[in-house]
């Protein structure tokens, strides 16, 4: 009977084991003024990891999401990335929206040999950071478009498309701010162009008409801006109390929807380079807004390429762990250079989309569209930008 006992207490050991759960650490900004990006991000890695666990997980094992809000803020990103490896024993990070936080707390990942995909962040520095011959390896990889991509893009909407010659510049005082502002600067020179003027904002400044009129006296007939949602919106919203209509377009952010509830009717006409536009384009992104109907309640995505690319970041991340077998760090960032499973995402199809020298899935603008606000809401800015999402 005693060995019956131990027999089975040994078999409830092993099968205990057996279904020990992938812990994956999600940070991002859930409360506050880059709330929208990181809830969106959040509930589209949720969305992935229901849909694995649907499927029995990975290598037999459920996903497990361990979140944690870093608040927008450096320091606290640092001290949630350390808690996640540290008392959390994460196998690997997920998300990370603002720039300034991705440069602050994803070397701890790195110290700890841990791969991170970034969901959100743009900052052409994030996947830079850690780069031979100081590092041999590294293990920050990234989905979303990064802003030498975006900065390039929005220069060719205002001087190819708009035919404008005299633009400013309006960027926050963050990392991701003057970060956007030098690649804009760079994209301009690249044409032998200056902007007329270059304003610095605050955030949560209530109050941009000084700046505004500056870059009005200047010339400026269009504003180019890096920030976030609710101060863009106090820039449209300056504009508009001016009576001054010039064109905004800008990074990605224009889509928050802190921007356009915030702004209203002077937010329509932004536009904005974005990897997903919420269009069912295709049968894998109609699934998707069906899942994010289904799991929100509301057909409303607050910012849809966190979302898409939180989905993304996810998928490819699992694909890794089962081509290596593995939860071990070396492993899974070995099989992520390497990847040879094609992963059908939302922001796209991918490929092999990784190698030992490249750790971002965009590599160029033909993987991002131009959005516009309309009626509230983010569209194709060119029906030709529609076309090529639906692979006509």
């Amino acid at each position: 009977m005693l060995r019956l006992v131990i027999a089975l207490l040994c078999c409830l050991v092993l099968s205990a084991k057996a279904v020990e759960p992938i812990r994956i650490g999600v940070s991002g900004p859930f409360t506050g003024g880059s709330s929208p990006m990181g809830i969106s991000m959040r509930e589209g890695i949720r969305i992935a990891a229901a849909e694995i666990n649907a499927e029995g997980g990975v290598l037999g094992r459920p996903i497990e999401l361990v979140e944690r809000d870093d608040e927008a803020r450096n320091e606290r990103g640092a001290q949630v990335v350390q808690e996640l490896i540290d008392k959390e024993k994460v196998v690997a990070g997920l998300g990370i929206v603002n720039t300034g936080v991705a440069l602050a707390s994803q070397r701890f990942y790195q110290q700890a040999r841990i791969p991170v995909i970034t969901s959100v962040a743009t900052g052409s520095l994030v996947t830079k950071q850690f780069l031979p011959p100081q590092h041999p390896e590294n293990f920050v990889f990234r989905v979303s478009a990064n802003d030498t991509i975006q900065a390039a893009m929005i220069v060719v909407e205002a001087i190819d498309r708009r035919r404008l010659s005299r633009v400013a510049i309006f960027h926050d005082a963050t990392n991701y701010g003057q970060l956007g502002r030098e690649d804009l600067e760079r994209a301009l020179a690249a044409r032998d162009m200056v902007p007329v003027a270059v304003e610095r904002f605050q955030l949560r400044q209530a109050d941009m008409t000084t700046q505004l009129r500056r870059a009005r006296e200047a010339g400026a007939q269009a504003i180019l801006t890096y920030g976030i949602g609710p101060e863009l919106a106090q820039i449209a919203n300056g504009m508009a109390h001016l009576n001054w209509q010039v064109p905004l377009i800008g990074s990605w952010t224009l889509a928050m929807s802190n921007f356009i509830d915030n702004a209203g009717p002077n937010a329509e006409g932004a536009r904005m380079p974005q990897t997903f536009i919420p269009e069912p384009t295709t049968p894998r992104r109609r699934a998707f807004l069906d899942a994010w109907r289904k799991s929100t309640g509301s057909a409303r995505i607050p910012v849809p390429p966190a979302a898409a690319q939180g989905y993304d970041s996810l998928l490819l991340l699992a694909a890794a762990i089962r081509q290596a077998g593995s939860t071990e760090g070396d492993r899974v960032r070995e099989a992520l250079e390497d990847l040879r499973e094609t992963v059908e995402g939302v922001v796209m199809t991918y490929h092999r989309p990784f190698s030992r020298d490249n750790h971002e899935t965009i590599t160029s603008a033909h993987d991002v569209f131009m959005g516009e606000v309309r009626n509230g809401q983010v569209v194709f800015a060119y029906e030709e930008d529609r076309r090529r999402a639906s692979g006509k």
